[in-house]
């Protein structure tokens, strides 16, 4: 029997009991379908978050005090923004507070406490309006600028919001400006905030400690340089390397490759699982064909075949039933991408190499699980299969 006629035969008991083989590919498809999702989904997010922090510019540069007993001020902002790579700095708090405007109320928004060149800092563009400026933090002026959806909630347009009053967390303030949209980034929807200036800030949150800090370097070429003095400045002032973290984007972006890549492979591992369930479903189903089609070996080996001929005939059979099965995942996901992008807010895409691979592993799934009920019907001695009913 060539591998032509094995195929043949495979397809045609394939076919004749159509509900089950699809039955039996079905723990494949879903197998198939969830691994292909998930990695695909964990991607999109990675290349989603990614393209955020990328957006903030190359040059930025977080700066975090951990110990509550190291204690900045104006003075310390100044100095750090004095010294060499070192372009603009901006302090910041933030907390959350509900707004009211005369057309409509929104709890929960983040408000950030930041100085005039926060916005140059995190390259954020302004739609209407004017920005911050450091006479309204010398002044503690309550002034505000409205991230592009708060302005269309509040205003419904961002020309509307200027020049009207706000009431954040019960105190009033005065719109200045609206921001150009800017999505969604690592740290939450960048459209749902109010800037206000930093010294008002701390008055209205009663923090007078400046823990956070966004600075920027003079150029991509001097951000290590930047962060080496401003490491060496926060060590002079707190004492030890302990009390204070530096990240520049190039950490931020290593750090959050290292998560995802295990998160990646922690959920393809996960859908995997559902994979090994369809191989023994495919075990399961051979093992019974070869019991039903006992007669049926007995007169090919009557008429010639050789066991080669009867494992290749049930091993071809395995990895068909496996690799439609893994086809079909593939359809699945392919048809799920464009709704799951749409509800998770994100460009999710199928990779070659995910293809691929799925469909190398449902191949295998096959062999694998279809291997011993094939070498099972070679074994059978003629005689005895002749005689089975």
């Amino acid at each position: 029997m060539v591998y032509t006629e094995a195929f043949i035969s495979a397809v045609k008991a394939i076919w004749a009991h159509k509900m089950r083989s699809f039955l039996t590919m079905l723990g494949i498809i879903i197998g198939i379908f969830s691994v292909t999702a998930l990695i695909s989904v964990a991607q999109g997010t990675t290349a989603s978050v990614t393209s955020s922090i990328e957006s903030m510019g190359s040059n930025l540069l977080t700066i975090n005090i951990m110990d509550r007993r190291t204690s900045l001020d104006a003075k310390d902002i100044e100095a750090i923004s004095e010294l060499e790579g070192v372009g603009m700095v901006s302090p910041y708090v933030q907390s959350t507070y509900t707004l009211r405007s005369s057309i409509s109320t929104m709890e929960d928004i983040s408000t950030y406490g930041v100085n005039a060149d926060y916005t140059k800092i995190v390259e954020y563009t302004l739609a209407t309006g004017r920005e911050l400026t450091d006479e309204d933090s010398d002044k503690r002026m309550r002034v505000a600028v409205l991230g592009s959806e708060v302005a269309t909630e509040l205003y419904n347009t961002a020309d509307a919001a200027i020049g009207q009053e706000i009431s954040i967390g019960g105190t009033r303030f005065t719109v200045v400006g609206v921001l150009e949209s800017e999505g969604t980034s690592s740290s939450g929807n960048e459209d749902e905030m109010i800037l206000i200036p930093f010294s008002t800030a701390q008055r209205m949150m009663k923090n007078t400690d400046i823990s956070s800090i966004y600075a920027s370097a003079t150029s991509s070429d001097t951000v290590e340089l930047a962060q080496e003095n401003i490491e060496d400045y926060l060590y002079q002032v707190s004492g030890s390397e302990d009390n204070y973290m530096v990240f520049n984007q190039s950490e931020v972006l290593e750090s959050l490759e290292g998560v995802t890549g295990t998160l990646t492979m922690m959920l393809g591992g996960i859908a995997a699982i559902s994979l090994l369930v369809g191989g023994i479903g495919i075990m399961n189903i051979m093992l019974v064909s070869v019991t039903e089609r006992t007669r049926e070996i007995g007169i090919q080996k009557a008429i010639g075949a050789t066991r080669k001929d009867i494992l290749t005939q049930f091993l071809i059979e395995a990895i068909l039933v496996s690799g439609l099965g893994g086809l079909l995942g593939l359809g699945l996901a392919y048809v799920s991408t464009g709704p799951l992008g749409s509800v998770l807010d994100m460009t999710v895409e199928i990779e070659s190499w995910v293809v691929i691979v799925s469909i190398g592993f449902s191949l295998a799934v096959g062999i694998v699980f279809g291997i011993y009920p094939a070498i099972r019907a070679s074994k059978l001695n003629p005689i005895d299969a002749l005689r089975y009913e």
